[in-house]
């Protein structure tokens, strides 16, 4: 019997299974990095921030602050002296971020100074004394306008604000035999991620190693680890980082910033624990924002709705500092084929800088930039000929059979039934008679409009390809996962569980699972681009099967059989169809030595996996108050084989709900001189359950044939499907009043100016 094989009441994989994490964080045991225990030497860093987007700095004044007598160091680059960083490996070095301000500021929030005192508030009342003298230059805020000639240039030594050029794809006429031409300047608006918990880091000396201890709210410790130890020239054994429980991530926590690295520093400096949490306005300025985007499109199409070809040119927005987001419309370019099957394909783009706060990646990191703009496309193609949008995209669906298919922009689609996604959707919503509603209620003049959206999206999930894990199974029987992975609230220590459990048949209570620390997980790289089960699951997988073997080979000794007649069931190995002779986990592991059996592995997949679905979204749009309700969501989304099905609907939940945010309320924004008009949430607007609908989240099941698992990643899903289907309907119920587009957010101001401008 194989090892994967279900236990005789069925497989725990599959089934729903609540998160064992859940216990400690929703009674306040959770351990946070502030959590952790103040020591007796405890001091806390406050940042002294740029309040001017662009400016020299001539002078910072840090003699009142030192003169309080709570206070116990103050600060600067020069002081400080700790090396520049880049941002991206495929960024000039021209671009790199000092850790404060040096010379120059780019951007409102940019860190100039830091106090170190005894108490936070101290701390915050000694910054207010610094005196920071500015000489303003002229701020860049439009991304178009950076690229202009006579533009005020950020980085002297680089001459340009364009800090990465995307090499073009295509060649000829992408709208060569058209017949019917749509095109579209499309803008996906900056966002902030907001997570619960904004950044945080607790430093302390470690006298053993005379290196540093450190908590960080990150998605990635051997990350953080990795940048402390070149900033700080220590080596890696030197420094311990622990991330026990993350408020969320969204990825702009798998960065490590330079707050981060100053704290570190300054504790290795100082002999003393050196804590810092961020506020939520320096939250809202400081972590590095999303999206950003601005897209130009022609799609050509023939009078039958199939599509000719496509041409995009694709402007970033990298914010003050270029991240990872200067390299987006590359990933942004690969994905614009969508599902479809595309003829021809041109794409040109770049990324700029502006003083702005930097951009990073964040909940789909270009894949929802590249779904919005496509998906929003398609209905225009389809307003344009005359054919429904659901029939539109059936036409030009790539064929199930297909697959594998190398996309005209260059993806490698692993597996895919987009058609399936969507008829599932347009049932559950019951999309004939949601348009006989429509029609009647546009009928009979009714002031609220109903509109139907939806979207068809394939995303790349998996990112960095290799990862780790290990499993130790003890000679009291227990089971001790590590994982190299970083989880910030998607359930990774059930998931890993029931997969051990699963492979062992033993109850999940027997699995513990243990990350985040690198102190006892010896490597990883932590949780990104929806990577988690796919790569770092079927790493757990690996070392659970080769312990198993392991095991096998021991109870084939003991119980004088040959160990291909050894069979997994009752907390063990049996002889095939002989229950009366078998041997416990625990007596193997006890008779492997007082260490138990143990393997480790890193998995590494030869290619990235493609999660597609299909969104349904339905909207009411009140003509005199522009306010917009988000009545039903239907979501079908295809993660390939799912493990655990309540945390899969988690995912959803959470994707669908930022991403109706994006299409609907959030946006970050500046005055022209680069002020942020968005420093709080009573100004930045994130919806509440008062304003979703109740998600109706389910699935098909379409396995990649790249893991052993035959999983996908799920965790951006949900955000890159439901942002278009929600843009989509609000439009879809304005059309009749001659409203081709709007841009995101549709916020009810916008909403009834255009209906107003309509004569509505």
């Amino acid at each position: 019997m194989d090892v994967a094989a279900p236990r005789p009441g069925g497989s725990i994989l599959g089934h729903p299974v609540r998160r064992t994490e859940d216990v400690r964080l929703i009674t306040g045991a959770g351990r946070y990095a502030d959590d952790v225990p103040a020591r007796a030497d405890a001091v806390h860093a406050v940042f002294v921030r740029s309040v001017v987007a662009h400016a020299r700095l001539v002078a910072v004044d840090t003699s009142a602050a030192e003169a309080r007598p709570d206070v116990v160091a103050v600060h600067t680059a020069a002081t400080l002296d700790l090396p520049a960083r880049k941002g991206f490996e495929a960024i000039p070095d021209a671009f790199t971020r000092p850790e404060l301000a040096r010379d120059r500021v780019r951007f409102v929030g940019e860190p100039v100074a830091v106090v170190v005192a005894t108490s936070r508030a101290a701390a915050e009342d000694a910054a207010e004394l610094v005196l920071v003298e500015y000489d303003p230059l002229p701020a860049v805020i439009d991304p178009e306008a950076a690229r202009a000639e006579g533009t005020a240039v950020l980085f002297e030594a680089a001459g340009t604000n364009v800090c990465h050029e995307m090499q073009p794809r295509g060649d000829g006429d992408a709208l060569d035999g058209a017949e019917v031409t749509v095109r579209l300047r499309f803008r996906s608006q900056r966002l902030a991620p907001v997570p619960l918990e904004p950044n945080a880091l607790v430093a302390e000396p470690d006298e053993a190693t005379g290196g540093l201890t450190v908590r960080a709210s990150c998605q990635g410790t051997f990350a953080v680890r990795g940048v402390l130890c070149q900033s700080l020239g220590l080596a890696p054994e030197q420094v311990r980082v622990i991330a026990a429980d993350v408020g969320g991530g969204f990825g702009p926590k798998f960065a490590v910033y330079p707050e981060q690295v100053v704290v570190a520093a300054l504790a290795h400096r100082l002999g003393r624990q050196v804590r810092w949490v961020e506020t939520r306005s320096e939250n809202l300025l400081n972590m590095a924002h999303g999206r950003a985007q601005t897209q130009e499109l022609e799609v050509g199409a023939r009078r039958d709705g199939t599509l000719v070809g496509l041409r995009v040119r694709i402007l970033q927005d990298a914010g003050a500092y270029p991240m990872i987001s200067a390299w987006l419309p590359n990933l942004t370019a690969m994905m614009m084929s969508g599902v479809y099957q595309l003829p021809r394909f041109e794409a040109t783009g770049a990324s700029v800088v502006t003083n702005t706060t930097p951009v990073s990646a964040y909940r789909g990191a270009g894949r929802p930039e590249a779904a919005s703009l496509l998906e929003r496309a398609m209905d225009l193609v389809a307003a344009e000929v005359g054919i429904d949008p659901a029939e539109v995209r059936r036409r030009n669906f790539i064929d199930p059979g297909a697959f594998p298919v190398t996309t005209i922009s260059g993806a490698q689609y692993d597996s895919g039934d987009y058609g399936a996604a969507l008829e599932r959707a347009l049932e559950v919503v019951g999309y004939e008679e949601r348009r006989r509603e429509q029609a009647e209620r546009r009928a009979s003049g009714d002031r609220r409009l109903l509109g139907i959206g939806m979207s068809t999206y394939v995303e790349v999930t998996g990112a960095i390809l290799v990862e780790y894990g290990s499993v130790r199974l003890a000679p009291d029987g227990g089971i001790t996962v590590l994982a190299g992975t970083t989880p910030s609230g998607q359930g990774h220590e059930t998931t890993f569980a029931q997969l051990a459990a699963e492979r062992f048949q033993v109850p999940m209570s027997q699995v513990s699972v243990v990350h985040s620390d690198t102190a006892v997980v010896s490597r990883g790289f932590g949780t990104v681009g929806s990577r988690s089960m796919q790569i770092g699951g079927s790493a757990v997988n690996d070392a659970c099967l080769a312990v198993i073997e392991e095991a096998r080979k021991l109870a084939g000794e003991l119980l004088e059989v040959d160990a291909a007649d050894l069979e997994v069931a009752d907390g063990g190995l049996r002889v095939v169809g002989v229950p009366a002779s078998s041997v416990t986990w625990a007596a193997l592991a006890e008779r492997a030595g007082p260490e138990g059996l143990r393997a480790e592995t890193d998995f590494s997949q030869t290619g990235s996996t493609f999660p597609f679905g299909a969104h349904v979204a339905l909207v009411e749009v009140d003509l005199d108050t522009g306010d917009v309700r988000h009545l039903r969501h239907v979501a079908v989304d295809d993660c390939g084989r799912v493990l655990n099905p309540l945390l899969v609907q988690g995912q959803q939940h959470g994707g669908v709900a930022q991403g109706a945010a994006q299409a609907l309320y959030e946006e970050v924004v500046h005055d022209p001189d680069g002020t942020p008009r968005t420093a709080s949430l009573i100004d930045y607007a994130v919806p509440t359950a008062n304003e979703l609908p109740a998600v109706e989240a389910s699935g098909t099941v379409t396995p990649t044939p790249l893991n052993p698992l035959g999983v996908k990643g799920i965790g951006e899903s949900g955000t890159i499907g439901a942002g278009p289907a929600v843009h989509n309907a609000v439009l879809d119920a304005l059309a009749p009043l001659g409203i081709a587009h709007l841009d995101m957010p549709l916020t009810p101001e916008k909403v009834w100016r255009a209906a107003r401008a309509a004569g509505a």
